[in-house]
């Protein structure tokens, strides 16, 4: 109790509303746009130091993941989440050791670049050759990476499932399992590294209550988005954190 009574007397008021604010796109990403979750990412960073940011938002992650999971239990591609899991580990393994020795600001230009490149890649789905393999170990190395740096496994994930022409509960679905496996293979790793603490642990789990109201409200805009606009709206988001985290 006495590290959440700190937390309360050390986050000015604004902080605590940018707060809510991310615990509510958290929530909505992981049952309608996924995109939205770097920015609320980005977001708890300017509040939060970036390190222990990191692991409030994994709280509040794996609070949208249980809900999400259950939500489109019905909609999962089983097979492409088994062969992605081995790559995964071996990008939350390199994320971890990169965590050891980089710094707050070149931990985010690090990811602005790596979403861009990706990005770009998206727009030449033909090259992008996304039924190989070899694709998607690569794509699952960087979402293991990036999640475990900054929580931003979301965008390689993302514009890996619409190269592969998901439909949109498809993608949640998919999405929506790959990652509460992923967030709760990193909770040792987090643990391990000091970066997951009681403190920062609270801080999400007094947040989680807002997390499930964004969770409603996605379930229930996400069946008001067709298809395409649901891509292009995936596309966008993906786009402006990216370029948040490159120049912010």
């Amino acid at each position: 109790m006495a590290a959440l009574a700190t937390l309360w007397t050390s986050l000015p008021l604004w902080g605590w509303l940018v707060l809510a604010l991310c615990a509510l796109l958290i929530g909505f990403s992981k049952t309608a746009i996924g995109g939205m979750a770097l920015i609320a990412v980005v977001l708890t960073s300017q509040v939060v130091a970036t390190k222990d940011s990191t692991a409030v938002v994994l709280v509040m992650l794996l609070v949208g993941d249980l809900v999400a999971t259950w939500t489109y239990r019905h909609d999962v591609d089983w097979r492409l989440i088994v062969r992605l899991i081995p790559p995964v580990l071996v990008g939350i393994g390199a994320g971890a050791l990169f965590l050891n020795w980089v710094d707050g600001p070149t931990l985010k230009r690090t990811m602005g670049v790596i979403v861009l490149v990706l990005l770009v890649l998206g727009l030449w789905p033909d090259k992008l050759a996304a039924h190989r393999p070899s694709v998607g170990m690569a794509y699952g190395g960087l979402a293991g990476f990036t999640t475990m740096v900054a929580n931003g496994g979301g965008p390689p994930m993302n514009l890996y499932l619409l190269a592969r022409k998901y439909d949109k509960l498809r993608f949640l679905g998919t999405t929506a399992w790959f990652f509460l496996a992923v967030n709760l293979i990193k909770v040792p790793f987090s643990i391990a590294g000091g970066i997951l603490r009681p403190d920062t642990a609270l801080l999400g789990a007094v947040l989680a209550p807002l997390v499930l109201v964004g969770t409603w409200i996605g379930r229930s805009t996400i069946k008001r988005i067709n298809q395409a606009t649901f891509e292009k709206l995936v596309t966008a988001f993906v786009a402006v954190a990216a370029v948040y985290l490159l120049f912010g």
